[in-house]
Formats: structure tokens, sequence, C-alpha cells
């Protein structure tokens, strides 16, 4: 059975975040997108649940922050603005 190439456009920063991660578990970019094909054959459909990016440590804090009444709550972004100026 014969090959075929696909090609893909992404930018220069999602690929070379993506080969550091392959990288460090061994893999390369090819093999991880025919595995990603395989699974997407094998399941019917996507082998993962697509979701947003995960707020970072210091966002996730303040998030937290407020849910739990602290924090400060502005109605409007002039109020923040002005608040953040002083």
């Amino acid at each position: 059975m014969s090959n075929i190439t696909v090609q893909a456009r992404i930018s220069p920063e999602l690929k070379q975040e993506a080969e550091a991660i392959l990288t460090e578990i061994g893999m390369t970019t090819a093999e991880a997108i025919r595995i990603f094909l395989k699974q997407v054959v094998n399941r019917g459909g996507l082998p993962f649940q697509p979701a947003a990016k995960k707020p970072n440590a210091e966002t996730l804090a303040a998030m937290i922050e407020l849910e739990s009444g602290g924090g400060q709550v502005f109605q409007t972004t002039d109020e923040l603005f002005a608040d953040w100026k002083k």
C-alpha cells in the first residue's frame, strides 16, 4: 500500500510547541498525525472532546477568589481602568 502526503497550514508557534512535546515523548509529528487519523477511523469521530484552553494559574486563582466572594467587581470598563490607574 502506498502512502500519500497530507498538508496543513498551521502557525510556526503551534508547530514548535507541538513538536517540543512530541519530541519529549519520543514521537514525530508524522507519527502523531497517523495515530490521530487512525483513532478518527477507529472511533468514527474525533478521539477527544474539543475544549478551550485552560486558564493559567494566576487567572484560575482570581476566578476562585471571585467565586468565593473576594476580589473587586466593576460595572464598567471605565470603572476598572479608573481603579487600575490609582
